[in-house]
């Protein structure tokens, strides 16, 4: 379970990192999502997103019991800060945008704080396993 957790998070950081590191505008219009001029900002969150992703994956294919990449632990601060900053934004940020970017903003803010529950409840389950 574990395992499939970090891939799963390893892949949403990936896909969000790539978009945003390439951030071009027909996306920007389908998802309904604010545009950012100049676009520097958003491809260097991008690049972070990038690397995280890919310290999920190393974590994923660690086989010793010290951690060789973020952990489940890191993916739960990143995804919750994440997560609550985007609802903030959403409800208090007065953005105006298109439903399907409000749609599309919400259904990313449900993903990080579900995952990260979920991450949290098995990191929780491991920790307990593993105590002297």
């Amino acid at each position: 379970m574990r395992s499939s957790l970090l891939f799963a998070d390893a892949t949403v950081n990936l896909l969000l990192g790539v978009c945003l590191i390439w951030f071009p505008a027909p996306l920007v219009r389908v998802l309904g999502v604010p545009d950012a001029h100049p676009t520097f900002y958003a491809s260097l969150l991008g690049a972070v997103l990038f690397g995280i992703g890919v310290a999920l994956l190393l974590e994923r294919r660690a086989r010793s019991p010290v951690t060789a990449g973020l952990g489940l632990a890191g993916a739960v601060a990143i995804n919750l800060s994440g997560g609550v900053v985007l609802g903030w934004w959403l409800i208090a940020g007065n953005l105006r945008l298109p439903l399907r970017g409000e749609v599309f903003l919400w259904l990313l803010v449900l993903l990080l704080v579900g995952l990260s529950s979920v991450e949290l409840l098995v990191q929780r389950r491991h920790d307990r396993g593993h105590a002297p």
